[in-house]
């Protein structure tokens, strides 16, 4: 049985995905596409990371990490903010994430109570108006251009 809640139907089909597929498409046909939908590099993952993944599995990082992130973590991304973008905040302020897509859809979630009002400035990324209907939230699109 493919049964989802109401809530989840009433959304519309991930256009990313649809852009996505449709990259893969027109690469296919030997179209030259930079896809832009996903938000995946078109490079291989770099080795210093990778041997940091790996030593973090032998150091048994392998478990539920704290809800906002490990403490060390944070505080790197409070020295990161200050020394680079001259922005103070605490660890206590900062939740990582595994994206910006999901802390975006949490917030929202948490934030908007059926039938409240959202404003999304267009342009704006596609998955924003179906957060908000899934938060049963009213999307309210205020055109922008370049000038604002």
């Amino acid at each position: 049985m493919n049964q989802v809640s109401d809530r989840l139907a009433a959304l519309a089909p991930s256009q990313t995905l649809a852009m996505s597929q449709k990259s893969s498409e027109l690469k296919a046909q030997g179209v030259d596409v930079i896809n832009l939908s996903v938000g995946e590099p078109d490079f291989n993952t770099p080795q210093h990371i990778k041997d940091a993944a790996k030593k973090a599995i032998d150091d048994n990082f392998s478990h539920y990490s704290p809800v906002p992130g490990y403490m060390d973590l944070r505080q790197a991304i409070c020295a990161k903010l200050k020394n680079e973008n001259g922005l103070d905040f605490t660890p206590e302020q900062i939740v990582v994430s595994n994206g910006a897509k999901q802390s975006i859809c949490n917030t929202i979630l948490a934030l908007v109570n059926p039938g409240d009002e959202v404003i999304l400035p267009a342009p704006y990324w596609v998955s924003y108006v179906e957060m908000v209907k899934l938060a049963e939230g009213k999307n309210v699109i205020v055109e922008t251009g370049i000038e604002q």
